[in-house]
């Protein structure tokens, strides 16, 4: 932390749109603002927007002259990020980046390699994930400069936020675009807790009467690329009330942006009975046209419908052009039915066999229904309370075994974790039609189980709210203000085969040992107990990962040679050559012991300790792909 920054900064970087707020720390009565950020919104237009659009247009080179290109603090923009890049982007798609950040935390490509806008043609300029999270924030931080040349974003505290699930590998990479770009005192944050100290920030200490000490909050943030899923505990701490964030979800990739897949894809079927057939480029462009119909018919109860143009290529005539609208009826139909149906807390989300071969695209979740994700991560999520008060059979009497369906005998209370408050964040809440039946849903779910039913927090500006409690997180960690604790929100283990005699046609099989227990505090260091292992020098070696939401009491050297398949989730490989130090050679097995660190940004270091010298090698959940060097050595 930079003690003499004047500003905390917050900056969400969103799929879609990425939002800047500050608290000037210095002043009397610090309050939290959001700035509004310049950019081109058409060729030679500037307008000042509280947010960013998180996309990128890759121009050609005769689309725009140079003249029509300039911002306030350059006349050479090294790309065209914003709303510019939407608008371009839903007449050219093939041109358009957008979801960088489900790229950046895809681990099945090369997050280094330029290879977006993905499928387009050779002669649209490529830039990878990682360069287009830079320039985002490039625009930002020069937006940010401009507005205060006396203070610039290099000396300030910045806390960027990034989602709970993100893994170690995903927080690394967008802690390295932050710091390729000059950003130098840098902290990560969730984005649930973010809006969580936003509706703390906005309570004004009120917020002590609206929860109680073992009350549960759930966080469900719905925005255009994922559902964010969090639970914080409410407890005591000598006589204060105080957060404890407890579990957090899996990475779902389903958001705004599916849903506005999906209503092109229902106007596809609709021109298809009409006799006119689309092809997939002008489905990708309906597709951007969708996203702004849905907004304004969810946000204006008065309108009706809204008129949707098809371009078309290779005719001048006006005719080739095809339109359709987009009517109230049909996105509430596909939005609530397909993506909040009401389903019972034992229906869980449907995974299909994959085909072998797929085209590379981003793995979206296969079940559309939050609805049912959430019910899933609740029953997963059963005993997260240390206590155990909340979880399991606490209320009701359980049956011994399924007698639903038997007359006059009711089914078991299922067992999930029974959230006391929900709190709503993301974009696509924004529509009180959704909120409510998620809402509503939730509150059945606990009916069913003869629980309290939940209240809803609310206050929040759902745009807005994971950058201004970003902000506001940065006075916390100065000591103004409740902390939510948390510490990592899984357990890392590290794969090593098993040593047993080759058996024809089978793999040996593989153990996995705690190398970093759930709920570690980041800036700590753990030793990892356990018999020695060698290290292989020199050579491409690959490391095996593993990553748990649910086993919280495995300590640091906890060996596992069997688990369930849902304990445990497979993170991706890391492969590497250590470098060999004076005195070894290559190929030669170093008899080593574990330690684990994780950093202030939350990302986590493993370090293989020579039993010999002490020497120390550096193994990154950074994953750099492609066998680049992903250590350092001491």
């Amino acid at each position: 932390m930079e003690q003499n920054a004047k500003f905390s900064i917050g900056i969400d970087l969103g799929t879609t749109h990425s939002v800047l707020a500050y608290v000037d720390t210095q002043a009397e009565n610090p309050a939290v603002k959001v700035m509004g950020i310049a950019q081109m919104t058409a060729p030679g237009t500037v307008e000042t927007r509280e947010q960013l659009g998180s996309f990128l247009y890759q121009p050609h080179e005769h689309e725009m002259s140079e003249a029509s290109r300039k911002l306030p603090w350059t006349d050479t923009p090294p790309a065209l990020v914003g709303a510019i890049a939407r608008n371009l982007g839903v007449k050219t798609p093939i041109r358009l980046i957008a979801s960088a950040k489900s790229w950046l935390c895809h681990g099945g490509v090369n997050r280094r390699d330029a290879f977006l806008p993905q499928g387009s043609p050779e002669d649209v300029a490529k830039v990878s994930p990682l360069r287009a999270t830079e320039l985002y924030l490039e625009h930002i931080k020069q937006a940010w400069d401009h507005e205060h040349p006396a203070h610039p974003i290099s000396e300030q505290d910045v806390t960027i936020t990034v989602p709970a699930s993100f893994d170690p590998a995903a927080r690394d990479l967008t802690a390295e675009a932050a710091r390729n770009v000059g950003f130098t005192h840098l902290t990560l944050l969730e984005e649930p807790q973010a809006a969580l100290y936003s509706w703390i920030n906005n309570s004004s200490d009120a917020w002590r009467n609206e929860v109680s000490v073992g009350e549960v909050i759930l966080v469900v943030d719905i925005g255009g690329g994922t559902t964010d899923l969090s639970l914080v505990e409410v407890t005591e701490d000598q006589g204060n009330l105080s957060l404890n964030r407890i579990a957090v979800g899996e990475h779902i990739l389903l958001g705004g942006d599916n849903m506005d897949l999906a209503l092109a894809y229902r106007l596809k079927m609709k021109l298809a009975q009409e006799g006119k057939e689309l092809q997939p480029w002008q489905v990708q462009a309906m597709t951007h046209a969708c996203r702004d119909a849905k907004e304004a018919l969810l946000k204006d109860s008065e309108l009706q419908s809204v008129p949707i143009v098809v371009p078309s290529r290779g005719s001048k005539l006006l005719g080739a052009t095809l339109k359709t609208e987009l009517t109230k009826e049909e996105v509430q139909q596909t939005l609530v039915d397909g993506f909040f149906p009401q389903v019972a807390i034992t229906e869980h989300p449907v995974q299909k066999p994959r085909g072998a071969l797929t085209h590379m695209g981003l793995p979206y979740a296969q079940d559309a229904g939050i609805t049912r994700h959430i019910a899933a991560f609740l029953s997963k999520q059963a005993d997260a309370q240390a206590n155990g008060e909340n979880s399991g059979q606490s209320y009701g009497e359980p049956a011994p075994f399924n007698m639903a369906g038997i007359p006059g005998m009711s089914a078991p209370v299922a067992n999930f974790i029974k959230p006391n408050a929900v709190l709503f964040n993301g974009g696509v809440l924004k529509s009180d039609l959704l909120a409510n039946r998620l809402f509503t849903t939730i509150n059945q779910w606990l009916s069913g189980a003869q629980a309290p039913q939940a209240k809803r927090l609310t206050g929040l500006d759902l745009d807005l709210a994971v950058a201004s409690g970003a902000a506001y997180y940065g006075n916390v960690r100065r000591g103004q203000g409740v902390r939510i604790r948390g510490g990592i929100a899984s357990a890392y283990y590290v794969g090593i085969e098993s040593a047993m005699p080759a058996i024809p046609g089978m793999a040996p099989p593989m153990e996995a040992l705690c190398v970093a227990p759930f709920g570690m505090e980041e800036g700590s260091h753990v030793e990892v107990p356990s018999q020695q292992f060698g290290l292989v020098i020199g050579q491409p070696v690959h490391f095996q990962f593993f990553g748990s939401t649910t086993r919280r009491d495995d300590i640091a050297g906890t060996h596992l040679d069997y688990w369930a398949p849902e304990e445990l989730e497979e993170l991706p490989e890391i492969q590497v050559t250590l470098p060999v130090s004076k005195g070894r050679r290559e190929g030669e097995v170093v008899p080593v012991t574990l330690a684990s660190r994780v950093t202030e940004l939350g990302t986590l270091y493993l370090e293989a300790i020579a039993a010999d010298n002490g020497q120390k090698w550096h193994v990154e959940f950074d994953v750099r792909e492609s066998g680049e060097d992903s250590q350092q050595q001491h």
